[in-house]
């Protein structure tokens, strides 16, 4: 299967401090998946191109990596 940058709608809260924590993610169809936990926040690339804040989430149970590049929002996904 082929990976790519899927990009996503977030719906995130935005802290006083600054601080940024996405709730979840909604797909273009308008289908919305809770984020369970983040468990990490780092400056990371992207193995599918791209680079930007990673947030390592819980997702149903999936641990997924979901970017913050510049303004935009990408997960990796994966092409049947």
């Amino acid at each position: 299967m082929e990976r790519y940058k899927r990009y996503i709608d977030v719906e995130l809260l935005q802290q006083k401090d600054g601080n940024i924590i996405p709730l979840s993610l909604v797909w273009n169809d308008g289908r919305k998946f809770n984020i369970d936990k983040v468990i990490s926040k780092e400056k990371r690339i992207s193995s599918v191109g791209g680079c930007g804040m990673r947030f390592t989430c819980l997702i149903q149970g999936k641990m997924r990596y979901l970017y913050l590049e510049k303004d935009k929002w990408f997960i990796e996904s994966y092409r049947p």
